[in-house]
């Protein structure tokens, strides 16, 4: 269980992480998306990450782990409608992942 410090600490990303994204998104999708939505998708790529087994695979030679992005927008858009959070376009769906990746990618994780 968080600590309230941990919980905290843990908003602040993902309010960091949304920003970034909003940041990356095309200039059409900026505004289409709610912060309890992004909240939502941020929520559901970690479940995806944390089920896959991405975060166990060992990376390749070059230290890589490939991950299959198509797979992530699949999983994000069946739970969002299986949640009842709504039918998403998964074209729209990619520039979250892709952002998400991105931003992960800049904090050199």
């Amino acid at each position: 269980m968080e600590t309230q410090d941990e919980f905290l600490s843990s908003d602040l990303d993902d309010e960091k992480t949304i920003d970034f994204i909003r940041h990356y998104l095309p200039q059409d999708l900026k505004d289409r998306f709610s912060d309890d939505e992004m909240h939502y998708f941020l929520d559901v790529i970690d479940e995806y990450y944390a089920e896959s087994g991405i975060l166990d695979a060992q990376p390749d030679a070059d230290g890589y782990i490939d991950i299959d992005v198509e797979k992530i927008v699949d999983y994000v858009v069946k739970e969002a409608r299986k949640d009842g959070m709504g039918e998403y376009d998964p074209e729209e769906i990619l520039f979250i992942v892709q952002g998400e990746m991105e931003y992960a990618d800049s904090l050199g994780e």
